[in-house]
């Protein structure tokens, strides 16, 4: 497979466009989809279920959060030397958040022992006042069991996401009372062997992507 690389001066346009207003209880269909048009901008003639390789990696964010234990967990030192995706979202979303872990899940299930005991699959909450510890425990016990959620302050977490070119906004309540929150799509893929994202997949992306591509980011390769 070959993929595009994207300069890294690209992403903040591609990102600021590939955003999920997403409501609780679901909500109108446009507001929750006005984000579908990004790839088509950006991606050049790639198909929207190819990652993308960055021609400038981003650096891992200094990010210390609480894990579903009520633990501190510090991002860098505790992915470092592993392949690790992360993605930024909320266990109330009601479509896009759930699929994108159930595609990540569906393909690690199809690794070795050994190899999903090497990587990181690391999910940050955008709406920490609703996400729990606990609740984020729960919620990630039914897409894998291995996965580690992270909870806190919302400032530090859109910090961080804002670093890796992730654009996220603070949830707030509509006209109807639902609960909206506004967060990129993205997975972002660090590579063990300098600890660095090279590879963003978006929302097209499907677990056969990541079934295919994940063996060699284990071994430190791109797709």
């Amino acid at each position: 497979m070959h993929l595009r690389r994207i300069s890294t001066a690209l992403i903040a346009t591609a990102t600021a466009l590939a955003l999920a207003a997403c409501g609780s209880d679901g909500g109108d269909d446009s507001a929750e989809h006005d984000h579908d048009n990004p790839a088509a901008e950006v991606s050049g003639g790639t198909t929207p279920d190819e990652g993308t390789v960055l021609d400038q990696p981003f650096a891992k964010p200094e990010l210390v959060l609480t894990d579903t234990h009520g633990e501190p967990y510090d991002f860098a030192a505790e992915t470092a030397g592993h392949a690790t995706l992360l993605y930024f979202g909320y266990t109330h979303c009601p479509d896009i958040c759930p699929l994108t872990m159930s595609n990540i899940a569906v393909a690690t299930a199809g690794l070795t022992e050994e190899q999903r005991a090497d990587l990181r699959v690391v999910f940050v909450t955008t709406d920490p006042e609703r996400d729990t510890p606990e609740s984020l425990g729960t919620w990630l016990q039914a897409q894998d069991p291995d996965f580690t959620g992270l909870t806190g302050d919302f400032t530090t977490i859109q910090e961080a996401a804002r670093s890796l070119g992730i654009h996220i906004e603070p949830s707030y309540e509509d006209e109807n009372g639902d609960i909206v929150s506004t967060h990129g799509t993205q997975v972002v893929a660090f590579l063990p062997t300098d600890d660095k994202a090279h590879v963003i997949y978006t929302e097209g992306v499907t677990a056969q992507t990541f079934e295919r591509d994940l063996p060699g980011l284990l071994a430190g390769e791109l797709p």
